[in-house]
C-alpha cells in the first residue's frame, strides 16, 4: 500500500500541505476496514456512500472495527476537540475494478454548534482508486470555531451504483497507543459449526399450515409472492449492491431456488423496508407498500421491526396491530417475524416475541444465533467476528446479510420436512398487546377514501425532497409519501385544518435536517396535542406520531400550523393514518 502527499479540495478555504513526517511509523487503528462501498442516489449532490458518526457512534465503531478497549481514548472521540487531541492524521485507502469510476471523493464533515450541517467545517478528498493511501494531516488545516461533532463520512461517486472497497484509518498522536489488530479468516459458510449457528436461530416454528401452503403452491408451479416489511436493514443497509445483497433478496433468492418452477420464474419478490421507521409507520405503509393497493396477494410476508420498535409510542400495539392485520387478509398469508439484532446485542425480541406465540408464528431470532458466539474466540468455537458481521453499528455486512438470509433458509427447509399442520391457528382470540390500529388507513393528498374535508391552507405546496429508498430488487430509489402537504417561507400563514370522522389518527411529517425546516403546532379540537420539530431526528425521513385513538369514532377538527417565529420556515405533512 503505498502513500501520496494531500490533494485536497476543501470547500472552507483551507490550504493543502504535503504530511511533514511519516505516519507509518504512529499507532493507529481503522473505524472502516476494506468495506465494500455504493454510489448510492442522493436528493442533493453526487450519489454517495455515507458512514454517520455522532452520537456514540464513532465510538462504538472504533471498538468494532479497530479493537480500541482503552476508555481514554474512546472518549476523546465524542466530540472535535478530543478528535483533535488524539487524531494526528486520517489515512483512506479506496480500490474498485470499474475502470470508469474516476476519483472517488472521501468526505470528512463536522457538524456544528449553532446549525448542524452548515456551520462545522467540510474537507473533501479526491481519492484515487488504485489503493494508494491518501493521508489528510490534520493540523494542515483550519478549523471551524464552531465544530461540535465528527458528522460523518461520506464517499462521492460520479455514477450511482459504482461499487469500491474503503479502509479508513486514524494514525494517533504519540501520546496515545493502541495494540495492533489481527486479520480474521473468513467466514467457514457451510460448516458443520456454521449449521449449528444457523439452527439456533429457528425460534419457533409455530403453525405451519400457511407457510406449508405457500411452499406447495411454488412447488406446484402456481405464482407465489414472497415480500418483506421492516426498517433500515430489510431496505437492505449495510449490503452492496443493496439490490441482490440484502438479506430480503438473498432469502427470497433461496426460496425459489429451493421450491420455485423453472427456474423460479413463478416466485415473486417485494420488499418495503424504510430506514428509520417503526412498525406504527409500516401498518400505515403495508397496503401501499406491499399490497400496492390491491394489485398484490403476498403468499409469505416477513415482519422485521426489531431494532426500529425503540420509539414505539404503543409499546407493541402498533407491531400486532401490524401482524393482525397481515394475518386478516382474505388470501391468508404466512407471517414470519424476525428478529435482527444490533452491534451491542440488543433487539425488542422479549417485547414482541409473546405476539408470535400467541398467534402460533413461526420466528426467526438472528439475536440467538449469533450473539452468544460473538462472545467466544476461535478456538472456543466463534463463527463470525462482530467485526465481520456488522457493517456499521446498526446494520450487516454481506456476510451479516446472508447469515440472515440462510436463517430464514433454514425455517424454510424445516417447514418443508414437516407435517402440514391441519388446522390454521386462531387470530380471533383477544390480543396479547393491544390490536386498535388494526385497520389502520392511509390518508394523503392523493387518497382520501374517507371524505375527509380539508383546507390546506398555506401547507399548498408538495415537498419531492424526500426519503429515498430502494424498493424490490430496483437499483433506482422510491420516494416516501410524494402526495404530501408542504408549507414553505412564500404560502402565507394559513392554517391547515381537516374535518375527520375516526376513532384514530396518526400524523406522518416529514423529519429534515435542513435549517430550512421548522416547528408546527398540531391541534385537535382545539386542544394543542403536539409540538412537531423536524429537528430531533433531524435527517430526512418519515415520523408518525399519534394524535388521538379513542374507542368509538366520531368528527374531530384537526389543526397544523406553523409555530410562533417559525412562519418563515417549512413543514410538510406527509399523510395520516386513521382507524374507523
Amino acid at each position: 500500500m503505498t502513500k501520496s502527499k494531500l490533494i485536497i479540495n476543501d470547500d472552507r478555504n483551507n490550504v493543502p500541505k504535503a504530511p511533514k513526517d511519516p505516519v507509518a511509523k504512529r499507532d493507529s487503528f481503522f473505524v472502516l476496514f476494506e468495506k465494500v462501498i455504493e454510489a448510492t442516489p442522493r436528493n442533493e449532490g453526487k450519489p454517495s456512500q455515507e458512514i454517520y458518526l455522532d452520537g456514540e457512534r464513532l465510538k462504538s465503531i472504533a471498538k468494532l472495527v479497530g479493537g480500541v478497549i482503552d476508555e481514554e481514548i474512546l472518549n476523546l472521540l465524542v466530540d472535535c476537540k478530543g478528535f483533535h487531541n488524539l487524531v494526528h492524521s486520517i489515512g483512506v485507502v479506496i480500490t474498485t475494478e470499474n475502470e470508469h469510476a474516476g476519483k472517488i471523493n472521501f468526505v470528512l464533515q463536522n457538524y456544528g454548534k449553532q446549525q448542524k450541517y452548515e456551520t462545522g467545517t467540510l474537507l473533501r478528498l479526491a481519492c484515487p482508486t488504485d489503493g494508494t493511501e491518501m493521508i489528510l494531516e490534520l493540523g494542515d488545516f483550519q478549523w471551524s470555531q464552531d465544530d461540535d461533532v465528527v458528522g460523518k463520512f461520506a464517499f462521492e461517486f460520479d455514477h450511482p451504483g459504482t461499487l469500491a472497497t474503503a479502509s479508513v484509518k486514524f494514525y494517533l498522536h504519540d501520546a496515545y497507543k493502541v495494540p495492533e489488530m489481527s486479520p480474521e479468516p473468513p467466514v467457514a459458510f457451510g460448516s458443520k459449526d456454521y449449521q449449528d449457528m444457523i439452527r439456533k436461530s429457528l425460534l419457533n416454528k409455530g403453525n405451519n399450515h400457511r407457510l406449508k401452503a405457500a411452499i406447495e403452491k411454488a412447488e406446484k408451479g402456481e405464482d407465489v409472492t414472497i415480500a418483506y416489511i421492516g426498517g433500515s436493514i430489510t431496505q437492505g443497509a449495510g449490503a452492496k449492491p443493496i439490490h441482490t445483497h440484502s438479506y430480503a433478496y438473498q432469502s427470497y433468492f433461496k426460496f425459489k431456488e429451493m421450491f420455485g418452477k423453472d427456474d423460479g420464474k413463478n416466485v415473486h419478490f417485494v420488499k418495503a423496508g424504510v430506514g428509520g421507521t417503526p412498525s406504527e409507520l409500516g401498518m400505515i405503509r403495508y397496503e401501499r407498500d406491499i399490497l400496492r393497493n390491491g394489485e398484490v396477494e403476498p403468499d409469505i410476508v416477513i415482519v422485521e421491526f426489531a431494532v426500529n420498535d425503540a420509539g414505539d409510542e404503543t409499546n407493541g400495539i402498533c407491531y400486532e396491530s401490524l401482524v393482525l392485520k397481515i394475518l386478516s387478509s382474505e388470501n391468508k398469508p404466512a407471517v414470519i417475524l424476525l428478529f435482527s439484532v444490533f452491534e451491542n446485542d440488543w433487539n425488542l425480541q422479549d417485547r414482541l416475541s409473546p405476539v408470535g406465540i400467541h398467534y402460533q408464528l413461526p420466528m426467526v431470532s438472528v439475536k440467538d444465533a449469533v450473539v452468544e458466539q460473538f462472545r467466544l474466540t476461535k478456538e472456543e468455537g466463534n463463527i463470525i467476528t462482530k467485526r465481520q458481521f456488522f457493517y456499521d453499528i446498526y446494520h450487516p455486512t454481506n456476510d451479516g446479510h446472508t447469515i440472515m438470509a440462510d436463517c430464514l433458509s433454514y425455517l424454510f427447509s424445516e417447514t418443508k420436512k414437516s407435517i402440514r399442520d391441519r388446522d390454521d391457528s386462531n387470530i380471533a382470540k383477544s390480543p396479547v398487546i393491544g390490536n386498535c390500529f388494526k385497520d389502520v388507513q392511509l390518508l394523503d393528498r392523493k387518497d382520501n377514501r374517507i371524505g375527509a374535508r380539508i383546507n390546506s391552507g398555506s401547507f399548498s405546496e408538495t415537498d419531492d425532497e424526500l426519503q429515498m429508498v430502494e424498493m424490490d430488487a430496483n437499483t433506482f430509489v422510491t420516494a416516501q409519501f410524494p402526495n404530501n402537504w408542504l408549507h414553505t417561507p412564500t404560502s402565507g400563514n394559513e392554517s391547515f385544518k381537516m374535518t375527520i370522522n375516526s376513532k384514530s389518527l396518526v400524523l406522518v411529517f416529514k423529519d429534515s435536517g435542513s435549517s430550512e425546516f421548522g416547528t408546527a403546532e398540531i391541534y385537535v379540537d382545539g386542544e394543542l396535542k403536539i409540538t412537531a420539530d423536524p429537528h430531533e431526528v433531524n435527517w430526512t425521513h418519515c415520523n408518525a406520531v399519534i394524535l388521538y385513538q379513542e374507542d368509538v369514532c366520531r368528527e374531530h377538527q384537526v389543526e397544523i400550523k406553523m409555530a410562533s417565529n417559525h412562519e418563515d420556515k417549512c413543514f410538510t405533512i406527509l399523510g395520516f393514518g386513521y382507524t374507523l
